[in-house]
């Protein structure tokens, strides 16, 4: 088991992601992809100027943190601008078109089929088995950087769970554990299926979570005493030995 001490995120005033992510994307990509990446931003921010999250934040600065998930994983920039606007779709009045317009046919196809999955994952929930949803997931996303996507999507969504009503959050874990954490297990994803299924474990069982978190780090302090010793002796030995080390 990693660390359970899970990143439940202090919502971040938007200017200050714009600022991380940018700074991220500095890293790997050129400046106009970086460019392209910030006019999705302020395109995005004009499309759900009036929309709010249940923690009271601008709704844009959601779509910002699911693209600096992608940004840290390095993908490019069609996914990130894809990223930030995933939602646009489904959410505001802006169309495919507006977008292929602004961005391109593959940023557009991208958003489109993030939006699709995200319909399908709605009206699918009572009426079909887990497995089932997984496989239409797969079917229906032509490129695999929507299924990335869905997938950051949904560990920021993890991430912020605790708005939520109980009734809501235990739901949202229950499929995350059933749809979203075998489909990052597939695809090889291994710190996402990781963290969503500590984060799902944290809302559906609290109280265990604690316990386990506490007795986890309590053993990993505890070898890191023993290493600490192990350490020590070993060099000393070298010392002895006139071995540098």
């Amino acid at each position: 088991m990693t660390d359970l001490a899970i990143r439940n995120e202090a919502p971040l005033p938007q200017e200050k992601l714009v600022r991380q992510l940018a700074g991220v994307l500095r890293t790997y990509l050129g400046q106009n992809q970086v460019e392209k990446v910030l006019k999705a931003y302020y395109f995005g921010a004009q499309a759900h100027s009036n929309q709010v999250r249940l923690s009271g934040e601008a709704y844009i600065c959601h779509p910002l943190s699911v693209a600096l998930i992608l940004a840290e994983m390095r993908l490019d920039a069609n996914a990130i601008t894809a990223a930030i606007l995933h939602d646009v779709i489904e959410d505001t009045d802006v169309s495919k078109r507006k977008i292929l317009l602004e961005f391109g046919k593959t940023v557009a196809d991208l958003v489109d089929g993030v939006s699709k999955l995200t319909q399908l994952d709605s009206r699918s929930r009572a009426e079909a088995q887990a497995e089932n949803v997984r496989k239409m997931f797969l079917a229906m996303a032509r490129d695999l950087r929507v299924i990335i996507v869905k997938l950051a999507d949904r560990v920021h969504n993890m991430r912020t769970l605790g708005v939520m009503p109980p009734d809501r959050k235990r739901r949202i874990a229950n499929e995350t554990l059933e749809i979203y954490v075998p489909l990052a297990n597939r695809l090889g994803m291994n710190n996402i299926r990781i963290e969503l299924s500590e984060l799902a474990f944290q809302a559906m069982y609290p109280l265990r979570y604690r316990v386990i978190d506490k007795a986890v780090r309590n053993a990993r302090g505890q070898r890191k005493e023993v290493v600490r010793k192990i350490e020590s002796a070993i060099k000393k030995r070298l010392n002895d030995s006139d071995l540098k080390c």
